[in-house]
């Protein structure tokens, strides 16, 4: 999916927040209104969900229970993944077909921070990390980078600034880590080798490059002494490498999404939310086009949409999260397999234009009543 590193940030930039949030509450009745006014027909459209395993994810399954009047199939794995080879199934069992896919990430408004949330199920009602899942992922890239940022050192060297660079991150044979794009932070010789000025016992010395020294001229940082190089470590200027095990779907599924976008990720104020927004973006690209190949969907109306689930921690009195919808983009097709596509602004916009209101919607304690109510039905056993 990504094929220069302006096309991954521009991807990133271009899933933008703020003043797109939607309440599950209000996103769910839209979301019905808005099948209903694509032609989709009331009670037989199968609402399916490729959401994480997370708790956390209970109150949307429950809204899209209310609102389409069936339980949700399950077409996600963990961490929010598109588990494709049940679009089949899921076809099967419905007229017409919806598919909401969202990866998720924590939000505690007390601290204003993402990538975490509060688990009321422990015993201590701790703050865990969410979604766990990238979490995971996320751990092994942060600690090569962090390692990066604390062993490559910027010094004043009469007059000019001197690059200091651990031998570990000069290593061209090692199989996976964190690989600095030295024709950017150093000065090559000549025949555009990077040839050190000083050897020292671990590290070796180079002089800075013309675009270092310009970033420090930008960041208003003013070097006299030996320091890190830290947050000046840019994003662009590194990238990591690592043998990935797992067939698609798979283990290593959402580390392969995640990857070529990870400096980004990792350079962010909010490294979850980033995570988030990256495998949603690329699980969307990746899933509508097995939806348009799949025989499965052929002659049905489909609307499939992508976006981030925002699980905002319980508050006191509160048995689940003010789960908020952030939409990414959508695929339609219509009776007659015609399709397209809709990005973030178009989908908003449809989205918001529909009613909150929606007359089909159950009452799903009633519904469970009914059913404990109901006569029962013995199921003859002779063995």
């Amino acid at each position: 999916m990504y094929t220069t590193e302006s096309h991954r940030q521009a991807l990133m930039e271009n899933y933008r927040l703020g003043g797109w949030m939607m309440r599950y509450s209000v996103f769910m009745p839209k979301l019905y209104n808005l099948c209903k006014s694509l032609g989709f027909e009331a009670g037989k459209i199968l609402p399916s969900r490729a959401f994480c395993s997370d708790e956390s994810q209970g109150f949307p399954i429950i809204l899209i229970a209310k609102h389409f009047g069936t339980f949700p199939f399950n077409h996600g794995l963990v961490g929010g993944v598109v588990a494709t080879d049940r679009h089949g199934p899921h076809a099967a069992h419905g007229k017409d077909m919806v598919i909401i896919q969202a990866s998720h990430v924590g939000y505690d408004p007390e601290t204003g921070s993402f990538g975490v949330y509060r688990r009321l199920q422990t015993e201590d009602k701790g703050v865990a990390s969410c979604c766990g899942k990238i979490e995971s992922v996320i751990d092994w890239y942060r600690a090569e980078y962090q390692f990066a940022r604390d062993n490559i050192f910027v010094e004043p060297h009469e007059g000019e600034y001197w690059l200091v660079i651990d031998n570990q991150l000069l290593n061209e044979k090692r199989e996976e880590g964190i690989y600095l794009h030295l024709d950017e932070l150093i000065e090559l010789d000549p025949q555009q080798h990077a040839a050190p000025l000083r050897a020292l016992s671990t590290a070796k010395c180079f002089r800075a490059s013309a675009k270092l020294r310009e970033q420090f001229a930008a960041a208003g940082v003013s070097l006299d002494r030996r320091q890190a190089l830290g947050d000046l470590l840019a994003p662009d200027w590194f990238h990591f490498e690592r043998p990935i095990s797992g067939d698609e779907e798979g283990h290593g599924h959402m580390e392969q999404n995640l990857q070529p976008a990870m400096p980004w990720i990792l350079t962010s104020g909010e490294p979850l939310l980033e995570a988030a927004k990256v495998n949603t973006q690329v699980e969307f690209d990746r899933a509508f086009r097995t939806i348009v190949k799949d025989s499965a969907y052929r002659n049905k109306r489909v609307l499939y949409v992508a976006g981030l689930n925002i699980d905002i921690s319980p508050q006191p009195g509160q048995l689940f999260p003010l789960t908020k919808f952030v939409p990414w983009a959508a695929y339609i097709q219509r009776a007659d397999n015609t399709h397209y596509t809709l990005e973030q602004d178009e989908l908003f916009r449809l989205l918001d234009a529909q009613s909150a209101e929606n007359p089909d919607q159950i009452d799903l304690e009633s519904a469970i009543r009914s059913m404990s109510e109901a006569s029962e039905i013995r199921i003859p056993v002779e063995w």
